[in-house]
């Protein structure tokens, strides 16, 4: 059974970039703001549950300006059916009183960061989507899963996980952990549909797992 694979991943990586290649983020946002509001409320939610209740959010509250000026009732309004939405609703609010214009959100990892219910991969997320520089690499649960099985990283913590991807692949690769997390949603599943994989060929998963020799 094969143990290890010796993978050059800067190569190996490729066929997935280009797979994904400006694939926007599930979350229909329309602008900056919108996104960094969806972002915070779809932690421990669904992408899909955010984008439905987002068209009544952003008509109650268009800007970080007119969220600004919102009191916790009136915006618990419009996200009752999120999951954590009494946190996530003081975040919000501390965000925008803290901001107070949409041209004020950090374009940094460091000062999105530095507000309420933005760590890491959230704030990752919002620097690919808004076509910024990377900082760093997108660890979600998806990308947790395929990274583990591609062998490329190994462990469950996300910040390791991030720090070993950061390591092995040149900066220009650094969206690899957005695109991870998309061949999760689709093809590397909890039940992965391996045959249907194009990285089953650098896949220590797949030839320890699925297709052992």
């Amino acid at each position: 059974m094969v143990k290890t694979l010796n993978i050059n991943w800067h190569d190996a990586i490729k066929p997935l970039l280009k797979k994904y290649k400006n694939e926007r983020h599930p979350l229909n946002y329309k602008n900056r703001y919108q996104l960094v509001v969806m972002v915070v409320l779809s932690a421990q939610d669904t992408d899909k549950n955010i984008n439905q209740l987002a068209p009544s959010l952003f008509t109650a509250f268009p800007n970080m300006t007119a969220l600004s000026k919102a009191s916790e009732e009136n915006l618990h309004a419009y996200i009752r059916k999120v999951r954590g939405n009494l946190k996530k609703g003081q975040w919000l609010l501390k965000i925008a009183q803290t901001l107070k214009a949409d041209e004020n959100i950090p374009v940094n990892v460091d000062g999105l960061t530095a507000l309420p219910g933005i760590g890491r991969k959230s704030a990752n997320v919002i620097l690919r989507e808004s076509g910024l520089p990377a900082e760093g690499v997108i660890i979600d649960l998806h990308t947790v899963r395929v990274a583990q099985r591609l062998g490329i990283a190994t462990g469950a913590d996300p910040k390791k996980i991030e720090q070993q991807i950061m390591d092995v692949l040149s900066k220009k690769q650094w969206d690899a952990g957005m695109n991870m997390s998309f061949l999760g949603r689709e093809i590397c599943r909890p039940i992965p549909k391996c045959e249907e994989c194009l990285m089953k060929k650098v896949c220590l998963y797949y030839y320890t797992v699925v297709y052992p020799s």
